[in-house]
């Protein structure tokens, strides 16, 4: 029996137009053997929050250029509790200045990438992301 693949819902919020960074970290993480959905652009915290439900996902990855992560973040992780999904990390990647970086972790987020982050940081990050949600889910 084969290892569940591990599924990650890749997210552009809000108004920023430019998905080339998204697309190439779900490319990674396809490479890396996981099964990425793609939501494409100018989601909002509602569409994410129901499309990780119907999908059933491991992670949610967002990709954010345009300085909105302060108010989409904390959103979409509120959303994400009142649905009862409150085990599924979300990591963020984009333009994110280092000084929101605490609160975004206070808020909720598990992991923040900057501008120059190998793809291969990230593909580790999100793996053990999820096979730490799989073992607590397991012991539960």
């Amino acid at each position: 029996m084969s290892e569940k693949k591990i599924r990650v819902l890749i997210a552009k919020p809000g108004l920023d137009g430019h998905d080339r960074g998204a697309k190439v970290i779900a490319r990674a993480l396809r490479d890396a053997g996981m099964e990425v959905i793609y939501t494409g652009l100018r989601q909002t915290p509602e569409m994410i929050a129901s499309a990780a439900a119907q999908e059933d996902v491991d992670v949610i990855g967002l990709s954010i250029l345009s300085g909105a992560h302060n108010v989409l973040c904390p959103e979409l992780i509120k959303l994400l509790r009142a649905k009862g999904i409150d085990d599924v990390p979300v990591v963020i990647g984009g333009i994110i200045p280092e000084a929101d970086i605490p609160d975004l972790k206070k808020a909720g987020v598990a992991g923040v990438f900057l501008p120059g982050t190998s793809t291969q940081e990230i593909v580790d990050f999100i793996r053990d992301l999820a096979q730490r949600r799989h073992a607590q889910a397991t012991r539960s």
